[in-house]
């Protein structure tokens, strides 16, 4: 195997977040995943028969500056951001070394709001959990039957 020579691998620059259709440039941290159960089923002898697929979960959580919190609850008359409807976040990967990667979380909405703020901090950070209907992987893909 030949080693990439000046190559440039996807990183927390090329990144951008969208969030109820705005660019958050006061995100620090995004996280998701999808998890799908899977288990073997037995019967006759000691090896599996057949495989069971069950519920696909998806979750996910941003972490923002505070500020950018203060800015989505001025979207909502309440002020809580749970109290936002179902949205998608849009994260892409644009780096123009590679292909761009894209990835929608669908149906996201905001299950808590919280501060945690120590002394010495130089901002505030604040991580948001999110619940998700699905991943796209690949947006527009259509899925396997």
């Amino acid at each position: 195997m030949t080693p990439l020579i000046n190559g440039v691998a996807h990183s927390w620059a090329d990144i951008n977040v969208q969030c109820l259709g705005k660019t958050i440039p006061g995100i620090t941290a995004i996280s998701y995943e999808d998890e799908q159960t899977k288990e073997d089923n037995y019967g006759q002898g000691s090896n599996p028969v057949s495989r069971g697929y069950g519920q696909n979960k998806a979750k996910a959580s941003i972490t923002v500056e505070a500020k950018e919190v203060e800015r989505l609850q001025e979207a909502v008359p309440t002020g809580r951001l749970q109290d936002i409807p179902p949205f998608p976040v849009v994260v892409a990967f644009v780096n123009p070394a590679n292909k761009t990667v894209i990835h929608k979380l669908m149906n996201c909405e905001f299950t808590k709001n919280s501060r945690d703020v120590k002394a010495g901090d130089t901002k505030i950070e604040v991580e948001l959990p999110l619940i998700v209907s699905h991943i796209e992987w690949k947006p527009g893909a259509t899925p396997l039957l």
